[in-house]
């Protein structure tokens, strides 16, 4: 599933999350990559109230229902724990919503009423191959490889969610939470995330604006979140294995053991 996303940053930008004690994945002057179980916040794109305009809204990425309403009911849903009875209770991961079923659970709610747009200028996917290890033999465990997305013919493009805004009893706060959407993998796609075989709902211009602002019906909610954008508009590269820690982290790298993209037509 989708969770690294990059997006661009101006020089204010930079300098305010410079300043903040905020765990981010890669900062620089141009670039900030999130990382999902950070659980950081970065502007949404949601409809003002009563008009036509949008605004960049603050959030944290990782979708929080309203009944998660304390800091210690925050860390339950979202790492998991014991109960009075040593019971465990497994974590939520709520940093995607799978479009197909989003209607019949927890985002119900929020994809009727409040949906909003991730800018995006490159995601982050990672690639399953079964490579020799130095006996000759195939690996039990596949070795991962960290693929950057982007659009052809977009530097920023703008993926589908949805967000609930809860009030936090003990902090006396309001908290904005966002989910992206996720729909099945294009070509090009299932061949890069080749385990779950999904990727985020990218929207093009039309659908991005009805998914902001038209009051849709459930089979337009579904039909909209189950998008796939051309394999043919999309672009993928190879990156090092640790880029996050290198000055250019979206530098490219040729690997002899990963299976060249066959892209569509």
């Amino acid at each position: 599933m989708c969770y690294y996303n990059g997006v661009k940053v101006s020089k204010d930008e930079w300098i305010r999350l410079k300043s903040l004690e905020r765990k981010i994945a890669f900062l620089s002057e141009d670039l900030v990559i999130h990382k999902g179980f950070d659980y950081g916040g970065h502007d949404v794109i949601i409809p003002k109230a009563n008009s036509k305009k949008t605004e960049r809204v603050e959030m944290q990425w990782g979708y929080l229902p309203s009944w998660v309403n304390t800091t210690e009911k925050i860390k339950n849903f979202r790492f998991g724990y014991k109960d009075e009875n040593g019971k465990w209770h497994k974590p939520y991961t709520t940093l995607n919503a799978t479009s197909e079923e989003m209607l019949n659970n927890m985002y119900r709610d929020a994809a009727l009423n409040r949906r909003c747009l991730i800018p995006s200028i490159g995601f982050f996917e990672w690639m399953h191959v079964q490579v020799v290890g130095k006996s000759g033999k195939l690996l039990k465990t596949p070795e991962k490889f960290p693929y950057y997305i982007q659009m052809r013919h977009e530097q920023e493009f703008y993926m589908a969610g949805v967000y609930n805004i809860i009030y936090i009893e003990d902090l006396d706060i309001t908290l904005n939470t966002y989910a992206m959407l996720t729909t099945a993998a294009t070509s090009l796609m299932k061949q890069i995330h080749n385990t779950k075989e999904r990727m985020p709902t990218i929207l093009p211009g039309d659908l991005a604006e009805a998914w902001l602002y038209r009051d849709l019906s459930d089979q337009e909610i579904v039909d909209i979140g189950n998008y796939q954008v051309a394999s043919s508009d999309m672009k993928a590269r190879p990156l090092h294995k640790d880029f996050l820690k290198r000055e250019n982290p979206l530098e490219e790298v040729i690997y002899e053991e990963v299976p060249k993209l066959v892209l569509a037509a």
